[in-house]
């Protein structure tokens, strides 16, 4: 086998330390050896470079390119399977080798990277939302006519659901069809057309049912949870990640820290909605009176989380922007008091330990699977991350070179 020595530069290994000076040697897809003075068969130098294991985004939707209602239902079906071609691979090129997409790809989409057919990260999919009815998932308009951002189809089935027996039927049949993890949407939203960020949604005995037949089969629960009360009925009964977190409050941090509970701030989601509404994206007011509502309050709710010591894991929400801009979310944790380091341990080990395989991924360590990404200059220095990534790797073989 090769052993590829990628030399001379910088290392930040994911666990949150400093990086620091260090060889890494990688052979069979593997890490062999991190240290000084290592040899190899091949040898990259990476003078001035520093590099990072592959990065996470916990919350992405490959399968649209930004929120433009009009330009949506003008779309023809198939095209969106086409469009997320287009969106992993720029997703790849940000340095990000795994996703956990929040709704919208399916089984095909995942197994068609799995075989090569076509470029991107691993993937772990939700296929869709549970929502009640009236609730962040129920894309019922005044008109009277349901208008989703992405039709049901029988590998993405309709996900509405009301009551503990519809709710574990339904978990079931996501299962079947290939989901790794399930989404449950605990309250109201920015995008649907008649839910409230501020209210809770499902009651406890749904989400119960949800997570006990989720956890049968092995797989973890995601929240969609902005309302305080949304957060908490997901805490209390055994959810894994609070996406968004928008209306925390003191005894939600609480009760997430009791529980172990992760945020996924996902702060670039709403400032996406208000930048696509600036360049004449075709928006129900609804929309952007909502986003413009919980920018400033989604900040201090994550500002006081990451205070208190709740595990935290990046994800974008890209999808409601255009894909391609990731690593901004890094720079908007900093806004919110990490440490430039604790953000990319957030984009890193802690991101991998949320979606359950930091025993292969997530760190520079000696027989985990080498997935790298080469940055130019400091890495530390995250406002300008995005712009610096030079080459990507999975497994050992490069997958990405923006440069």
């Amino acid at each position: 086998m090769t052993r590829t020595l990628f030399a001379g530069g910088q290392v930040f290994d994911g666990s949150g330390a400093d990086p620091e000076a260090a060889d890494v040697v990688v052979e069979d897809g593997r890490f062999l050896q991190v240290g000084s003075d290592l040899d190899g068969d091949e040898r990259i130098d990476c003078s001035g470079k520093t590099l990072l294991p592959g990065l996470f985004d916990c919350h992405v939707h490959v399968m649209f390119s930004g929120i433009d209602v009009l330009r949506m239902m003008q779309t023809p079906f198939s095209y969106q399977f086409y469009e997320a071609v287009h969106n992993l691979r720029a997703t790849l090129a940000q340095g990000i080798t795994n996703v956990r997409d929040a709704g919208g790809a399916d089984l095909g989409v995942q197994r068609a990277v799995q075989n090569g057919l076509i470029a991107g990260p691993r993937m772990q999919i939700s296929l869709n939302m549970l929502s009640q009815t009236g609730g962040h998932g129920d894309d019922w308009m005044p008109c009277g006519a349901a208008m989703p951002l992405l039709a049901d189809h029988p590998g993405r089935p309709s996900t509405i659901v009301d009551g503990p027996d519809e709710m574990r039927r339904k978990v079931r049949e996501l299962i079947r069809n290939g989901a790794d993890v399930i989404k449950v949407a605990t309250s109201g939203g920015v995008l649907s057309p008649r839910s409230d960020p501020r209210r809770g949604h499902f009651r406890d005995e749904e989400i119960a049912v949800l997570v006990e037949e989720a956890t049968a089969a092995g797989l973890f629960v995601m929240a969609h949870a902005q309302a305080a009360a949304g957060i908490k009925v997901a805490v209390r009964n055994g959810v894994r990640s609070i996406e968004h977190g928008i209306y925390l409050d003191d005894e939600a941090i609480d009760m997430m820290l009791a529980a172990g509970t992760w945020l996924v701030p996902t702060l670039a989601a709403p400032r996406a909605v208000l930048d696509l509404a600036d360049l004449g994206a075709a928006l129900p007011q609804h929309m952007i009176d909502k986003a413009r509502m919980v920018v400033d309050v989604h900040t201090e709710s994550v500002r006081r989380a990451i205070a208190a010591g709740v595990a935290v894991a990046m994800g974008t929400d890209s999808g409601v922007g255009a894909h391609g801009d990731n690593l901004r979310e890094v720079s908007l944790m900093t806004d919110c008091g990490m440490a430039p380091v604790q953000a990319l341990h957030a984009t890193s080990l802690s991101a991998a330990r949320l979606l359950g395989v930091d025993e292969e991924l997530g760190s520079i360590d000696v027989g985990k699977r080498a997935d790298l990404v080469l940055v130019e200059g400091d890495a530390l220095d995250v406002k300008t991350l995005g712009t610096r990534i030079r080459t990507v790797y999975i497994d050992g073989k490069l997958v990405a070179e923006p440069a």
